[in-house]
């Protein structure tokens, strides 16, 4: 399989094997995929789930992992460029997993590699990896991701797992997107323009939560801010309480990437609609699927 860089690299059908080769290794948890291959793993920004999740992937399939979590003690620090790390580390691996700030330093990456390359999420661009887990989370709850309404709430203009999910719901038929947000960080207008289904936008989630079925929350990322007074004043604009929850339909969940930080009330952690850690322990088995799928024999 080509290099995975955004959600639109990957099909309807692939994006269903994968969730099928997934639910198999939810249940079986080892492979022999890459067996005899090697992955790099060259994140460039701190990373928790993403780095854990792919390199424990790799283990479970028998392959090799080499690689780096933070440029410090690699010759990045010492001012080597994107280029030349990537060209080494497609000498030593079959496949490079990157993490990076800078916008498009993924699909950068692709191009001065034969190997296949995974945007595991740069800057405020894409991160497809952890969409897929996601709409696979969504898929295990309702048994299918078509006909429901979707709610995505919190920074949807810099927060890249946003546009990975805005983008992959191009490849099935939701019925209807809300895309709730303060005015200043609404999704921007070149991936509004792209979407093929039905969506409003909308700035108050009480006038909406009784009709959505996945509610995706995102954190105010502080980091993606030019500007700390704009994040200061909006980075509580939005607080999911068991009192919003008591809204929300009797099957519906709450989905969110992590890491959170004051979006969503410990408390909502105990309802039955939460389910954003029972969508970060599907990382592995996900990124199990994807790895079988480009580099299995």
């Amino acid at each position: 399989m080509k290099s995975i860089i955004s959600s639109y690299d990957l099909t309807r059908e692939e994006v269903e094997e994968i969730f099928q080769l997934a639910s198999k290794f939810m249940k079986e948890q080892k492979g022999d995929s890459l067996k005899g291959k090697t992955v790099a793993l060259a994140f460039f920004e701190p990373s928790t789930r993403t780095y854990l999740s792919f390199n424990k992937a790799v283990i479970n399939l028998g392959g090799n992992v080499i690689g780096f979590s933070g440029a410090e003690g690699t010759s990045v620090a010492k001012g080597e460029n994107l280029a030349d790390t990537i060209r080494m580390l497609d000498n030593y691996s079959d496949a490079i997993i990157i993490r990076h700030k800078f916008d498009g330093a993924a699909k950068f990456a692709s191009e001065v590699t034969n190997k296949p390359v995974i945007n595991a999420g740069d800057g405020k661009h894409e991160h497809p990896t952890q969409t897929l887990i996601d709409l696979f989370t969504v898929f295990k709850h309702f048994d299918k991701i078509d006909g429901l309404t979707y709610g995505l709430l919190g920074d949807l203009k810099y927060a890249r797992t946003v546009n990975s999910f805005l983008r992959m719901l191009t490849r099935f038929n939701p019925k209807s997107v809300y895309l709730i947000s303060p005015p200043q960080l609404r999704p921007r207008n070149e991936f509004l323009e792209e979407l093929n289904y039905p969506y409003k936008i909308a700035s108050n989630v009480n006038d909406v939560i009784e009709d959505i079925d996945v509610l995706y929350v995102t954190r105010i990322q502080k980091e993606r801010f030019l500007d700390e007074l704009e994040y200061e004043r909006i980075k509580e604009s939005y607080v999911i309480d068991l009192n919003l929850v008591s809204k929300m339909k009797k099957d519906s969940i709450i989905l969110h990437p992590l890491p959170r930080v004051n979006e969503i009330d410990r408390r909502v952690d105990k309802t039955p609609h939460a389910k954003y850690f029972e969508q970060a322990s599907y990382g592995v088995p996900v990124r199990m699927a994807l790895l079988t799928k480009i580099l299995g024999e």
